[in-house]
């Protein structure tokens, strides 16, 4: 037998492989955040510089925090110091692109974000954190002459209307008109409310007794109205009761169980008692933005969405909500309050959860909010703060709240400016920022002279 080697291959030279197609490489996980403030921004900055694809889509440019919006409207800060654009607060994170737009709806089949303007957004996991808004409770007229207090615009105008107030009364001659003028209503008695009512009250005192010549104190009058039994409901008696006295040694007249039936040009009709002012200012109410009419259920109290032990709104396994929009529950079965320390954790953990679940494959652990106190100012040295098993009101209390509301601005340069101008003011009591834009349209009210009937 003889042995014949194949040379075939060696003819043909070397055998060439057909190149297979390269799989394309895969694609970034999309998570969609609508709206930046605490709790989306918590998202946001909890995913940052990570291999996952980050929208924010706000209508407004800036962020906004929210707990000192008060003292821009009482001219103590300038919008500036208390906001930022929301570029420059992202714009370290190289994966997070941040789009102006007003969201109209949601394609859960899809899996798109509908806007007012430009091509649908698509997502892998949409975060739902649009805040709230004022409740007027059916009586959504009353907006125009009692604006409430979530915008830097809603600021602006309450600043405007009180500055002009003092102005309008110092030329009057009408001693009737120069108090309705210098009349001040807050509707309703929680943290808001009792905040304006001691920020106006010391703005007011102060205004009149240094830079105005023709008023006197007998003219100046801030009235807090409050339709439950007493104000700062939330909180424990002894506090309230502290707060309470607080306002009254500012001049502020503490109204309970005094129910809104109307207001009108210049006036506040309450209890059958007409109250002729210039300046009314809602924080009577909040519910939660109309984010659930984009997904076809029914807000649950104040309209807002429920959401699972992981914050998935119940029934989509792809779509989150947080902050004021949700609706989760505590420990002990209650449901969660709308406050900036429970939107900031649950953006925390969102952030966290999203990380574990789109890049390690691993399921989070459910949210569980953790306390950190409730507080309130009432004034200069006074405040309150409730931690639960103890309270702490007064200098210290105010003190530890000032302390907070610094560390919790949105970075070192807003911090330092806010420090710099609190303690001049502290030194000084002067309140820098009391400019009238002659370019801001507010439709001030002269409230009218009542006839004697009205009077009883």
């Amino acid at each position: 037998m003889s042995f014949h080697p194949d040379t075939s291959s060696l003819l043909r030279g070397p055998r060439r492989h057909r190149p297979q197609a390269a799989s394309p490489p895969a694609r970034p996980a999309r998570v969609v955040i609508v709206g930046a403030g605490f709790g989306g921004l918590a998202v946001a900055g909890g995913l940052g510089n990570s291999p996952v694809d980050v929208t924010v889509i706000d209508r407004r440019n800036h962020n906004l925090f929210q707990p000192l919006l008060y003292q821009v409207a009482t001219a103590a800060l300038s919008p500036a110091d208390i906001s930022e654009p929301i570029r420059r607060s992202l714009g370290r994170f190289r994966n997070i692109r941040v789009v102006l737009a007003e969201v109209t709806g949601v394609d859960t089949a899809a899996r798109t974000v509908l806007l007012d303007h430009g091509l649908p957004i698509p997502y892998d996991r949409l975060v739902i954190a649009t805040g709230s808004e004022y409740n007027y409770f059916g009586h959504d007229a009353w907006r125009a002459a009692a604006p409430g207090l979530k915008t830097i615009h809603e600021a602006r105008q309450i600043r405007q209307r009180l500055l002009l107030s003092f102005e309008r009364a110092e030329l009057s001659q009408d001693p009737e008109e120069k108090k309705a003028l210098l009349t001040s209503v807050i509707i309703g008695g929680g943290p808001t409310g009792v905040e304006m009512a001691g920020a106006i009250a010391e703005l007011g005192h102060f205004m009149i007794t240094r830079d105005f010549r023709q008023l006197s104190p007998e003219h100046f009058r801030v009235l807090l109205l409050e339709a439950g039994p007493r104000i700062l409901a939330a909180f424990p008696q002894d506090l309230t009761d502290y707060a309470t006295r607080a306002l009254g040694k500012l001049g502020v007249e503490v109204m309970t169980g005094r129910r809104v039936e109307d207001i009108t040009a210049g006036s506040v009709i309450v209890g059958g008692e007409t109250i002729r002012t210039a300046n009314v200012i809602w924080g009577a109410g909040v519910k939660a933005s109309p984010a659930a009419g984009w997904f076809g259920i029914e807000g649950k109290a104040g309209g807002r969405i429920a959401v699972d032990p992981d914050l998935r709104i119940s029934g989509l396994t792809d779509v989150f909500a947080i902050g004021d929009t949700a609706l989760g529950l505590a420990d002990d079965g209650q449901p969660l309050p709308a406050l900036a320390q429970v939107a900031k954790q649950q953006g925390q953990y969102l952030g966290r959860a999203l990380r574990q679940e789109l890049l390690e494959g691993r399921t989070p652990k459910p949210f569980r909010f953790r306390n950190r106190g409730n507080t309130a100012v009432i004034g200069r040295n006074a405040a309150i703060f409730d931690f639960g098993r103890w309270h702490l009101k007064g200098y210290f209390a105010w003190l530890l709240w000032a302390l907070v509301h610094v560390y919790l601005l949105v970075n070192f340069e807003k911090r330092i400016l806010v420090t710099v101008q609190w303690i001049w003011r502290y030194l000084t009591r002067q309140r820098g920022a009391r400019l009238i834009d002659e370019t801001l349209t507010v439709t001030h009210h002269v409230p009218e002279r009542q006839t004697q009937e009205e009077q009883g």
